[in-house]
């Protein structure tokens, strides 16, 4: 059985010119090509398409991950190359892998199998350097910021209540609580410090969040970086960073286009992580392809109750963007597990794991068609060891949920595997044409800790939130000093619904922590860290960079 990247690297790829002007219309003028097999969109070109009617939007997400794997990114490439094969013009959306997971445990992020956008090696490593720039622009910040404290000072600025960290797109844990400017006075001033991996920057997150040049810039300004003695709040723009960070910034706003193993367009920008962040690819990318095809698949990181919410809660709500329907991403071994059996017991036949660890997807589908008011697909990832009994029992619960199941083979087979899924989510948009249902979890206007209880409440099954007196104190304050009505973006755990990982199918009546919260002024959502979630993840103890080489020909091997 050939490897992920075997397949990848056998893959007979297209100049991306010819992807653009055939697939999509695109002339080679709008296009700034990195090689020949990716390339940039220009903004005016984006612009330019906004008299165009949108095509509809398929957001797929899954069911709490777990060691087993579900294919959500998989479940996406294959959907989108199966909607091409039956006829429907269709555009992918991802996100960029981090250099984190890559290097550590979780893997890249370009799907799998025969389901894979490509080149796959250049995807997973420095593709065109987008993350680089946000994380330059980052540490910029951090620099001036640094820097003006070393020069005196003008602002005032309590180096106690700095909150703007540094980040690399790495997973260091060493890196998590440092102390800064140590070696006498020409350093400046010694301080508790830390790094933040890049997909958990707010840069990462204004950047998939910014419409234009001039949004971008605008909401770098606006980030809050500390505060002076007297609390109030001190912005990149009175720092005058705001201008250089976007410079650094202005080509890697440019959505990048590639294409899957079956030489259809996909669109690849942005990265934050759904555990730690709101799990979106940018909207100009996804504004874009609404624009260029009938059909977009995109995805939301992690589970439907995190990076579906934040999808919903965030970037819909500051978009205007709205899903036509969701896929649901799901396998047998993965449900088996959230019954409590162990990895290795996952490829034999248990129908009472399964029928216990189905409380996770079905929990999932309500939660999609409950509190986001959108209909839905599961999308189950074949494996050969499943069995019918195991497929029945599947069929017979959703049925209940008025949810149509479908199992796909497109790992194995491409976008012929994924036919049958794409036929079931057309007809479920046909179906639904006219009586959206959409909705957000919390209205606008519910105060910071109303709408966090919103989402431990509805989609997390807890019985309420708790935080400690300082904590309380700081969301008071955000809510007294006018932030009340942004959004929450809650950082846990992916791995339960609860902030407890080992806490399998869908626990009920557990309390949510908020262990701290942090404000996002440019990105303009409240942060809500909750549990024991870090935003500096830490290699395993067997890291996939042990396993990743060059040849003696100079191949990359054990990419995936």
């Amino acid at each position: 059985m050939l490897s992920d990247i075997e397949i990848a690297q056998r893959a007979k790829m297209l100049r991306i010119t010819a992807i653009a002007r055939d697939r999509l219309g695109i002339d080679d003028a709008h296009l700034e090509p990195y090689g020949h097999y990716k390339a940039k969109l220009s903004l005016d070109y984006i612009d330019s398409l906004a008299g165009r009617p949108d095509g509809k939007l398929i957001l797929v997400t899954a069911i709490s991950p777990t060691p087993a794997g579900e294919g959500k990114t998989t479940t996406t490439v294959g959907l989108g190359d199966a909607l091409n094969r039956i006829g429907k013009k269709t555009l992918i959306c991802l996100r960029e892998p981090s250099l984190g997971p890559v290097f550590g445990v979780k893997g890249g992020a370009a799907g799998g199998g025969y389901a894979q956008v490509v080149p796959m090696e250049d995807i997973n490593l420095h593709f065109t350097g987008d993350f680089s720039a946000i994380a330059l622009a980052n540490n910029l910040l951090a620099a001036m910021l640094d820097n003006h404290i070393h020069h005196g000072n003008e602002l005032d600025i309590d180096v106690r209540r700095i909150a703007w960290k540094r980040v690399v797109d790495m997973n260091d844990r060493a890196l998590r609580d440092i102390t800064a400017a140590l070696g006498g006075p020409a350093n400046g001033y010694p301080r508790q410090d830390g790094f933040d991996i890049v997909v958990a920057s707010e840069v990462m997150a204004i950047f998939c969040l910014a419409t234009s040049l001039k949004d971008l810039k605008q909401r770098l300004g606006n980030i809050v970086v500390g505060y002076t003695r007297d609390q109030k709040p001190v912005t990149a723009r009175d720092l005058k960073a705001h201008g250089a960070m976007a410079v650094l910034l202005k080509d890697a706003l440019k959505p990048n286009l590639v294409q899957t193993l079956e030489n259809n367009p996909a669109i690849l920008h942005g990265g934050p992580f759904a555990n730690i962040a709101h799990g979106c690819n940018s909207v100009l990318a996804t504004r874009a392809g609404l624009k260029l095809a009938d059909y977009v698949v995109t995805e939301a990181g992690f589970g439907a109750d995190l990076g579906a919410e934040k999808f919903i809660d965030i970037k819909c709500r500051k978009s205007g963007l709205r899903p036509d329907a969701v896929v649901i991403v799901a396998t047998l071994r993965a449900l088996k597990f959230h019954g409590g059996i162990g990895v290795k017991e996952l490829n034999h036949e248990n129908l009472g794991a399964l029928e216990k660890g189905l409380a996770n997807l079905e929990k999932h589908v309500y939660n999609v068609r409950e509190h986001y008011g959108l209909p839905c697909v599961v999308s189950v990832n074949n494996f050969t060891f499943d069995t019918d009994g195991e497929r029945e029992l599947l069929r017979s619960r959703l049925s209940k949920h008025d949810t149509p199941v479908v199992f796909a083979r497109h790992w194995a087979e491409g976008g012929k595997g994924a036919e049958d899924v794409a036929h079931a989510v057309v007809g479920i948009i046909d179906r639904n044409v006219g009586k959206s249902g959409f909705k957000f979890v919390y209205e606008e206007s519910a105060t910071l800790m109303d709408k966090v209880t919103a989402i431990a409440t509805k989609i997390y099954g807890a019985a309420g939130v708790s935080a400690d007196a300082k904590v309380k104190a700081q969301i008071q304050k955000l809510q007294d000093d006018g932030y009340g009505h942004y959004p929450v973006c809650v950082a846990k755990t992916q791995y339960s619904f609860s902030t407890d990982p080992n806490a399998k199918g869908a626990p009920t009546g557990h309390t949510i922590n908020i262990r701290e919260v942090r404000l996002a002024a440019g990105a303009e959502f409240v942060v809500m860290v909750c549990g024991d979630v870090m935003t500096m993840p830490g290699l395993p103890k067997v890291p996939s960079a042990e396993r990743i080489d060059l040849d003696d020909n100079g191949k990359v091997v054990g990419l995936f």
